[in-house]
């Protein structure tokens, strides 16, 4: 068995990607005008349960994507980190809009520059606002990259999960 190419191993982290990203479960945080086109997603007409994904969750620890869908003030930055910390491992993040992206045309002393500064962005999604076929792409883009991780480390022990925010970092972020 040591000389083994780990066939076994392979072959669960296949299973257990594939029923991943079979079964996101995403919650919403639709803060602008991006959060009604996240929610034309979700009608009948883009269909996102062919994905796996129809059902929008109302609570962080029932979920494991969350969707930044809009203009990020200072004032939400806490409140989107303190969320994001209350779902569960494995946790995906997709960033909708130029506002969530990059602060948008707001270059203003309340405005985040981007919502990576307070989490990690899986997937970007560009446009003001985008297209509901582009948040369709992004959740595409999410699941390839959902089949390329390797689950094993989650219960395991092994692999670069985020770590938790120390006091320090949590008061780097504006009030």
């Amino acid at each position: 068995m040591e000389g083994s190419s780990g066939f076994v191993t392979t072959q669960i982290d296949y299973i257990f990607n594939w029923a991943r990203k079979s079964a996101i479960w995403p919650m919403t945080f639709g803060l602008a005008c991006c959060a009604i086109e996240m929610m034309a997603t979700g009608a009948s007409r883009f269909d996102m349960d062919r994905f796996g994904a129809g059902v929008f969750r109302p609570s962080p620890r029932q979920c494991d994507l969350i969707i930044v869908a809009g203009t990020v003030t200072l004032k939400m930055a806490k409140i989107v980190r303190r969320v994001y910390d209350q779902m569960p491992e494995p946790k995906w993040v997709i960033s909708m809009g130029s506002c969530s992206n990059v602060g948008g045309p707001f270059n203003s002393y309340s405005t985040l520059q981007g919502v990576d500064r307070v989490i990690p962005v899986d997937v970007y999604i560009p446009g003001c606002p985008p297209r509901p076929e582009a948040l369709l792409y992004g959740l595409m883009r999410l699941q390839d990259k959902i089949m390329t991780e390797h689950p094993s480390k989650y219960f395991l022990g092994k692999g670069d999960l985020l770590p938790p925010v120390t006091e320090q970092e949590d008061s780097s972020i504006p009030d």
